[in-house]
């Protein structure tokens, strides 16, 4: 039965920080064994992540780490926005189960995967396709994560401090586990198809001008080639986000198979929509907005879903990650903490840790302004991630 002891602390100093987490950790598990931690800092402890790390070790002989640096880390129903501090979750999940691997430490060929863990860099040149080729690595074809996040700089820990590329967590079939993506934006308009495209140049949506349907679903006066009331509209352009899909559907809130972009800039002589995202002609794309109602709504959903899937499949929700956007948290829903409470008022007392990135990974996608929360489980069946 596997068992997981989630721990938090804020302090000026990144080791006394350790220090109180490591008490609430061997203050639960008594003298039960620990084999693995997830281990996520904000950039205050950058300086001393590599001694954090080899404090770690020496507190618990013979785990292995993963985690990352981040602008806010995140435990039970705490988020630490602008403070210093560190979230651990240990766990005694059976050492042949899973395995670290990084640039470093590549997964061997041979290694059977059922799912993995990715902390990436942004900056990974081709990340999207390597993300592609590790899911293709594991059975069920699910990778989920997120990119670190900084201000100037971040790491990952792989079982050492590691900059740059992709690093993480091979998962076999013997550790269970659901895993869902809640969507933090909403479709402000109906969805097109992509008709005429020049790299992230969106030029034409269902066969009329991208420009036209965009100022269509902001309600706003239809171009007649006057730059001058673009520029007016510029505040409302930039609020304004892309959503990208191969499925299509009538939506009013947007599921899993969705990818929210940045819109990037206008192309008044071509009417077109750039995107920050190079875009294929006959896939989906409509405009969005991120909302918090809506991010409230769906958090509230993939809770319960797993909680209900976890009953049906006879098991218990031993521990859990969950990584969200840094344009999420408290301050997107209206209150300090107010993400990571509802988190924990919906799923329950599970040991939870994780971290606010630049880009959530799921389904083997880059996402945006989404969360995504992964439950272990303690028996029962495999189940879908959705």
């Amino acid at each position: 039965m596997p068992r997981f002891f989630q721990a938090h602390a804020t302090h000026p100093d990144a080791h006394m920080a350790m220090a109180l987490a490591a008490a609430q950790i061997d203050g639960q598990r008594g003298d039960r064994p620990l084999t693995l931690g997830f281990l996520y800092i904000s950039e205050d402890y950058l300086p001393q992540a590599e001694a954090l790390l080899d404090d770690a070790r020496q507190r618990w002989p013979g785990c292995g780490f993963v985690g990352a640096s981040a602008l806010a880390v995140c435990a039970g129903g705490a988020e630490y926005f602008g403070d210093p501090a560190l979230a651990l979750l240990m766990c005694d999940l059976p050492a042949d189960q899973w395995r670290i691997f990084s640039g470093r430490s590549p997964l061997p060929p041979e290694w059977d995967a059922r799912s993995l863990l990715l902390h990436a860099d942004g900056q990974t040149p081709d990340l999207q396709e390597l993300i592609g080729e590790l899911a293709d690595r594991s059975s069920s074809g699910y990778v989920f994560g997120g990119l670190v996040s900084g201000r100037q700089q971040a790491i990952q820990i792989a079982d050492g401090v590691v900059e740059g590329g992709l690093s993480g967590l091979a998962l076999r079939e013997g550790v269970r586990w659901i895993s869902r993506v809640s969507q933090g934006c909403q479709p402000l308009g109906r969805e097109r198809r992509v008709t005429g495209s020049d790299g992230a140049l969106a030029t034409e949506l269902d066969g009329r001008p991208a420009l036209d349907a965009l100022l269509e679903d902001l309600k706003l006066p239809a171009f007649t080639g006057e730059t001058t009331t673009l520029r007016q509209a510029m505040p409302l352009f930039r609020r304004t986000l892309v959503g990208l899909s191969d499925a299509p559907g009538a939506r009013k809130d947007y599921g899993p198979e969705v990818r929210v972009r940045h819109l990037v800039g206008l192309d008044p002589a071509r009417r077109g929509v750039a995107v920050a995202e190079q875009l294929r002609e006959g896939e989906l794309l409509s405009f969005c907005e991120r909302n918090p109602e809506a991010a409230r709504r769906d958090l509230v959903r993939i809770c319960t879903e797993i909680r209900a899937d976890a009953e049906e499949l006879g098991a218990t929700m031993a521990g859990a990650l969950y990584i969200s956007c840094t344009g999420r948290g408290g301050p997107h829903f209206g209150a300090p903490s107010a993400e990571l409470q509802w988190v924990q008022h919906a799923l329950g007392d599970v040991p939870l840790v994780g971290f606010f990135a630049n880009g959530e990974i799921a389904h083997a996608r880059l996402h945006g302004y989404t969360g995504v929360l992964t439950v272990f489980l303690d028996g029962g069946q495999p189940a879908s991630a959705e």
